[in-house]
């Protein structure tokens, strides 16, 4: 139901001409992220390749709603699918990173070997869906290559497990850098900037949480290495309304990806089409504006907030009983 009331929509607002359109600011439709990719993503005869993964848990049921709704608007978009899971072995998933090379582009994977640094997640209070912060607007901007998630653990004596967290100057410069970048670029509430450059302070991961739960209107681009990050976007989605809501992307020098902001498999709702397809469809609409597709991206995200903020179409996790379809 939320599917097709989302492609009903959007199909009408891309009928209407853009000058009655009235667009919510740029962070709200999920985002002018700095284009940091340098190669162009693959596109043959007016139409974009790109990589999608479903994943596992409820994957498929959100993905399928993005699929949809493009098909629907006639995006020029063709899908170079891959159904690997998390379970799948070396040789199944062995092709995968050849379609990435070759598209630029990838929906629900996480490739750190590509050197996609940079994890945008956009967390705003939405119109129509009141929870307990209404000024809520804020974006984290998460180092994707070290730390804790980098994976570097060994066996230093049986029984005994060493983690190292490596944090290094140069990656540590480029994440800052992203974030200054990003916060310049969408005009947001750091503006207040000296000739010097942006307003910014520094706070520890347990304070920022307490805050962020008390007063989140204080916050409104906060960069973090790897495992704050997660910590703290899964604070953030909780803020806002839960991960069905939230939209995110991952960018690097050559290669960009888009997925939710928060990466819940949801296994426990698999198949019921319970699933919120919303996170999943801003994300793509971040996507679109990669590929410059503005007016598009505008249409399907104005679209999305207009269904949830009419109330009559909501997921179980909103408070309705709509399906995923």
């Amino acid at each position: 139901m939320l599917r097709s009331a989302v492609t009903s929509a959007t199909r009408s607002a891309v009928l209407r001409p853009t000058t009655t359109q009235v667009l919510r600011p740029a962070t709200t439709l999920a985002a002018y992220y700095p284009k940091v990719a340098r190669r162009l993503p693959t596109k043959y005869g007016g139409v974009y390749t790109v990589t999608l993964i479903p994943g596992d848990g409820i994957g498929a049921e959100i993905t399928d709603s993005v699929k949809e709704i493009f098909e629907h608007v006639n995006a020029p978009i063709e899908w170079e699918q891959y159904d690997v899971s998390g379970l799948s072995s070396a040789g199944e998933a062995s092709s995968i990173p050849l379609s990435i090379v070759r598209t630029q582009l990838l929906e629900r994977c996480h490739a750190q070997q590509l050197d996609i640094y940079a994890s945008v997640v956009l967390c705003k209070s939405i119109r129509g869906f009141p929870t307990r912060h209404n000024n809520v607007d804020f974006a984290i901007i998460r180092e994707n290559t070290e730390g804790e998630y980098a994976g570097l653990e060994h066996q230093s004596y049986p029984g005994v497990v060493e983690s190292l967290k490596v944090t290094t100057r140069n990656k540590s410069e480029r994440i800052i850098r992203f974030a200054f970048d990003f916060a310049l670029k969408n005009n947001r509430k750091a503006k207040e900037y000296k000739a010097s450059g942006i307003q910014f302070n520094d706070m520890i991961v347990d304070n920022t949480s307490m805050q962020l739960v008390a007063k989140p209107g204080q916050f409104d681009v906060m960069v973090m290495p790897n495992l704050y990050g997660a910590i703290v976007s899964n604070i953030g989605a909780a803020l806002v309304g839960g991960p069905g809501i939230v939209p995110g992307c991952n960018v690097g020098r050559e290669y960009a990806l888009f997925e939710p902001g928060c990466r819940h498999v949801a296994k426990d709702i698999m198949g019921t089409n319970k699933a919120n397809p919303a996170a999943m469809i801003l994300s793509s609409t971040m996507m679109l504006r990669h590929l410059g597709l503005e007016s598009l991206a505008n249409s399907i995200a104005q679209s999305t907030f207009d269904v949830i903020n009419e109330g009559k179409v909501r997921t179980a996790d909103m408070g309705g009983t709509a399906t995923n379809e």
